[in-house]
C-alpha cells in the first residue's frame, strides 16, 4: 500500500518474527551472545526472558539459522499449563516416534537417541519457548531428562525463552534444584530512547530506504509511547505509515505520530471503554 509512495521494497514493520529484521541493540547483543556462549560452553540450562513483544522468538529464529550442523536442535513452542510431562513433546520436536508408547519406552527411546547423536559427535538443544506457560512438574520433567549423560558430557542442553512470569516461576520453592541448574540466563528489557531510533532506522534501511523519513521529535513520542517495546513500536510505526501515505506526507513528523495515538485512543477497537 504505502511501499512504494516511502521507497520500500516491503513492509519494515510488521510484527511477525523475522531474522531479516533483527536489530541488535545493546540488550539483544547481550541475549545472543548468552545463548551462543551456553550452547558452546555445554550449558545444561540456559533461560532467557523478556517482556512481552520484546523479540525473544526473532532472536531464537536468528538463533536457529546460525547454528552449526553438529547440533541437533528440537523447538517446543505450543506450551500450555496442561502439559505434565515434556518428554512427548521433546521427542516430537526432535521427530521421535512417541506415539502408542508407555513412558518407559519413550525415555528409553529418548536416552538412546541422545546417546547415538553423542556417537556421531553432535550434540542436542531443545529449545521451549513461551516457557512461562509450564508448571513445576512440566520442568521438573525437563530436571530429570537433563540427568541423562555419558561420563563427563551433557548429552542434551535446554533453553527456556519466556515471558517475565517465566523468572518469578523459577523462584519456586519446588523448583529449587531446577534453579540451581540453570547455568546461563538474560533478562531482555525494553529499548531506551536512543536504541528505538536506531531500531525504526535498521528495519526501514532493510526494507529499502536509506534517507531519513521519522523526525527526530517523532522518533522522541514513539519511544515514549512505546515504552520501548519492539512491537509496540512496530504496530505504531506501521500506522503511521498508513496514515502519513494518505495524507501524502513525505516525512513522519511528531503532529502525524500525536494523531495516530489520539486516534487509536478514540477509535482502536482495543481502546479503554467509557
Amino acid at each position: 500500500m504505502y511501499e512504494a509512495f516511502y521507497g520500500l521494497k516491503e513492509k519494515p514493520f510488521s510484527i511477525l518474527p523475522d531474522p531479516d529484521f533483527l536489530y541488535f541493540g545493546r540488550l539483544h547483543s547481550y541475549a545472543y551472545a548468552m545463548m551462543e556462549y551456553g550452547i558452546k560452553n555445554k550449558a545444561g540450562f540456559i533461560v532467557i526472558s523478556g517482556e512481552i513483544g520484546c523479540g525473544k522468538t526473532t532472536l531464537i529464529r536468528f538463533l536457529l539459522n546460525n547454528l552449526s550442523p553438529s547440533l541437533t536442535v528440537g523447538l517446543v513452542y505450543n506450551t500450555h499449563r496442561e502439559i505434565a510431562n515434556l518428554l512427548e513433546w521433546a521427542m516430537l520436536a526432535l521427530g521421535l516416534p512417541y506415539e502408542g508408547k508407555s513412558q518407559v519406552a519413550l525415555f528409553d527411546i529418548f536416552q538412546r537417541f541422545l546417546i547415538e547423536q553423542y556417537r556421531l559427535g553432535k550434540s542436542v538443544l531443545l529449545i521451549v519457548d513461551e516457557a512461562q506457560n509450564l508448571s513445576p512438574d512440566a520442568l521438573e520433567a525437563l530436571r530429570m531428562l537433563s540427568n541423562i549423560n555419558a561420563d563427563k558430557h551433557q548429552l542434551l542442553q535446554i533453553m527456556l525463552v519466556g515471558q517475565p512470569q517465566l523468572k518469578k516461576l523459577l523462584t519456586h520453592p519446588d523448583l529449587l534444584q531446577f534453579s540451581q541448574r540453570v547455568e546461563v540466563d538474560f533478562h531482555i528489557k525494553p529499548f531506551s530512547t536512543s536504541d528505538v531510533q536506531n531500531y525504526i532506522q535498521h528495519r526501514l534501511e532493510t526494507a529499502g530506504r536509506t534517507t531519513p523519513l521519522f523526525t527526530p521529535e517523532a522518533y522522541a513520542k514513539i519511544a515514549e509511547a512505546s515504552q520501548g517495546v519492539p512491537r509496540r513500536i512496530n504496530i505504531l510505526c506501521n500506522t503511521a505509515l498508513v496514515y502519513g501515505y494518505s495524507a501524502e506526507s513525505e516525512r513522519i513528523d511528531v503532529k502525524l505520530i500525536e494523531e495516530v495515538l489520539k486516534d487509536k485512543t478514540e477509535y482502536g477497537a482495543l481502546s479503554t471503554p467509557e
